[in-house]
């Protein structure tokens, strides 16, 4: 974001690198907040809960990641108990959005997937914004791409970080 760009959004834009890291932040946060206005349409998009919507992200991501979730792995993701993650997924089952599978040797472990259907739904709503960021990605070059990509990495190592020591003290 450049310094006129937050000037407009109503963020100070100090000069210098403590402004710089200031509107950085300040774009991280923004961003944030953007991406969770898109779970939100596409949770209202389905006619579900955001929480139904975001278990049904994560159930997709982990299958397009080639790892599909178990139910306790999903719980932990979405930060629900057993229980309530039992209830969702009993509720995007009914709707024909997940399947339950045994696909492991040992049978009580469930593998969880999107159903066909869900899928090509999700494609539809998700298609626009991905076209959308492939042609914004195109305007950088490879070198910059890497750069973003160690930000990234570093950004979740620090988060990471500092959830682990909330844990460990006993905070929420």
């Amino acid at each position: 974001m450049s310094a006129t760009e937050s000037k407009q959004r109503g963020t100070p834009a100090p000069e210098g690198p403590g402004g710089q890291r200031e509107r950085l932040t300040e774009g991280l946060r923004l961003y944030g907040a953007d991406y969770q206005e898109v779970g939100r349409r596409f949770a209202s998009w389905l006619g579900l809960h955001t929480t139904d919507a975001e278990a049904l992200i994560q159930i997709l991501f982990g299958e397009e990641r080639g790892a599909p979730l178990s139910p306790a792995r999903l719980s932990e993701r979405i930060q629900l108990s057993s229980g309530a993650t039992t209830a969702l997924l009993n509720r995007l089952e009914k709707a024909g959005h997940v399947v339950r599978t045994r696909e492991q040797t040992d049978r009580r472990i469930v593998t969880l997937r999107g159903s066909a259907r869900i899928q090509e739904l999700t494609d539809d709503f998700f298609r626009p914004l991905g076209e959308r960021m492939e042609r914004m990605l195109a305007r950088y070059s490879a070198e910059q791409l890497q750069q973003f990509e160690g930000f990234l990495n570093d950004l979740h190592t620090t988060m990471n970080e500092h959830l682990a020591e909330l844990d460990e003290s006993g905070n929420p």
